[in-house]
Parts: structure tokens; C-alpha cells; sequence
């Protein structure tokens, strides 16, 4: 299925964090695309440094839950720690979408429940798919255009 992962870095080299992360989820996933890197300031949280942010579109046969912890086994050999919430990390790798699967459990909601506020996360997805839809939704175009509104 068509999987879409959000990948993000504020500390260290953030650079090196999100090309390594994209080298380690290609041991599991078929990556068919992957967006250009973007400079966004943090969303809510403490101060801290701008995020170096993208978006990977796969394929995956992976169980949802079992690709989860495989990217916050990836994030933690990247250093990451969960002592702040919204805190500066190492990586953050989140799963956006798989398919058009609608799940409510409580370690794993599909799609990302505050995906459709985020242009850090839209608009390197629309570089890559102009046509996504995100289920429940609408497509990225108009969700990029309502969040600049």
C-alpha cells in the first residue's frame, strides 16, 4: 500500500539525521519519492531551532503498527528522546497516511490527526503528489490553500 511518512530534525546535523533516516526506512519500505528539504520554524512548544522537514511517499506490505515501530526504532538510533513535549529532537518521524486506512487505536491514528494543519508536512507532500488526498480531508492542494487563507 502507499505509504507517507513525514520526517523532521531540529538538532545536530539535521541534514545528515533525515538522510539517514530515509537510508534506514529503505531496508523495509519501497521509496518511490522523496521531497526536497524545507526550513520551517517549530510549532508550538519551547523555543528552539527551525526544523529541516520532508516528506517520503513508499510502498509498503508492512502492518501500520509494525512500521510505526520501526520509525521510532530509527528515531531512537538517531538519539531521540521524548523528554519534552513538542520539544527540539534528533528525528521525528511520523506516518501520515497508508492508503486510505482510517484507524483510531491508541498508539497509532491514520491519518495523522494534525496532518491537515501542517504545511510543513503538505506542501513537501504536494511537491511530490500534487493529486494526494488526505482521508477525511480533501486533497493537499486545497488544504494547502486553506491553511494560507
Amino acid at each position: 500500500m502507499k505509504v507517507v511518512i513525514a520526517l523532521g530534525s531540529n538538532m545536530g546535523d539535521t541534514n545528515s539525521h533525515l538522510h539517514h533516516a530515509i537510508d534506514e526506512l529503505a531496508k523495509s519500505i519501497d521509496i518511490k519519492a522523496v521531497s526536497s528539504f524545507y526550513k520551517t520554524a517549530p510549532m508550538g512548544g519551547p523555543k528552539q531551532d527551525d526544523y529541516l522537514n520532508a516528506v517520503i511517499i513508499a510502498q509498503s506490505e508492512m502492518d501500520p503498527l509494525d512500521l510505526l515501530v520501526e520509525m521510532q526504532e530509527i528515531e531512537i538510533l538517531a538519539g531521540r528522546t521524548r523528554d519534552i513535549h513538542w520539544g527540539p529532537r534528533t528525528l521525528d518521524l511520523d506516518l501520515i497516511a497508508c492508503g486510505d486506512l482510517v484507524i483510531q487505536e491508541p498508539h497509532l491514528e491514520l491519518p495523522h490527526p494534525r496532518a491537515h494543519e501542517r504545511t510543513f508536512v503538505l506542501e513537501p507532500w504536494f511537491e511530490i503528489d500534487p493529486e494526494a488526498f488526505l482521508a477525511g480531508h480533501g486533497s493537499i492542494r486545497d488544504l494547502i490553500r486553506a491553511l494560507k487563507e
